[in-house]
């Protein structure tokens, strides 16, 4: 196993986290200044994209870190059946889902219904599709409907707290099925989608327009919901670098864009491809 993926089996990932979430929700002027300028200047951070652009403009580093964007500065593909990206950063995985396994990494693959926590679910799933996109701590943190539809669901999944790098990705065996994650689940046109918020290390929550901020708990917190979303419409945010995956059924039949592999950099609402079976 990599060294990295090693330390992370070591280090307390949730006091660490805890302690991130702490520091980073502080409005303290003198630490979320330090936090602010430590972490733009780290990651070269700009702010000419979004709807604030001074440092000295954001309550917190939380409230930094979940910035958002200037209006239109992220337009959402129109086109009737296209699947928009849900998030700004790098395509992890994207492909189509084989007897009930998804592609972790090359050489690596998990089980749906270990994603979604819930077997039966992840059986309406099999030969569907999915994208697993990559945010880094650099990238715009809010995520974004990737289609219409009703969020009729949502689980929270407690977990480890493991990085969900490329690195990690390779080394960690079922990750994005261990770590911490938020099922959302939709009502749709095609039939039943998934959109999974996954956790990692020092991520200091999970945010979903219809829940909150999820209190984290030792057990798997169920919630319905009958909450119509379109395409773009805000879903969810992350307080620290993530993933998101999207999860589609055979019915959809998705037909991905050739562009869009492994390691290519992506930015939410752009096309990912297409849904045929409407």
């Amino acid at each position: 196993m990599n060294l990295f993926a090693t330390l992370q089996n070591i280090v307390p990932q949730q006091a660490l986290s805890k302690l991130a979430g702490t520091l980073a929700k502080s409005q303290n002027p003198y630490i979320k200044k330090a936090f602010i300028h430590t972490f733009a200047k780290a990651y070269d951070i700009r702010l000419n994209e979004y709807a604030r652009g001074d440092f000295g403009d954001y309550a917190s580093f939380n409230d930094f870190f979940t910035r958002e964007l200037q209006a239109g500065s992220r337009p959402i593909d129109d086109t009737p059946n296209g699947i928009a990206c849900p998030a700004d950063g790098v395509i992890s995985q994207i492909g189509h889902i084989h007897l009930g396994q998804l592609i972790q990494a090359k050489g690596r693959e998990y089980d749906v219904g270990q994603l979604l926590a819930d077997f039966e679910l992840g059986k309406s799933f099999e030969n569907g599709a999915f994208a697993t996109i990559y945010l880094a701590p650099s990238n715009y943190h809010r995520v974004h409907m990737p289609f219409d539809g009703t969020l009729v669901a949502t689980h929270y999944v407690p977990g480890t707290l493991f990085s969900v790098n490329d690195t990690t990705a390779q080394n960690i065996p079922d990750l994005f099925a261990r770590n911490e994650r938020l099922v959302c689940v939709f009502d749709t046109a095609f039939g039943k989608a998934c959109v999974v918020l996954v956790g990692a290390m020092i991520v200091a929550g999970i945010e979903c327009v219809a829940t909150g901020k999820i209190k984290r708990t030792p057990y798997i917190q169920h919630r319905t919901h009958d909450l119509a979303l379109h395409k773009g419409d805000e879903l969810g945010r992350f307080y620290l670098g993530s993933t998101a995956i999207v999860v589609l059924p055979k019915s959809a039949q998705t037909l991905w864009h050739e562009a869009f592999k492994h390691g290519k950099k992506t930015l939410m609402g752009e096309k990912l491809g297409t849904l045929q079976g409407i």
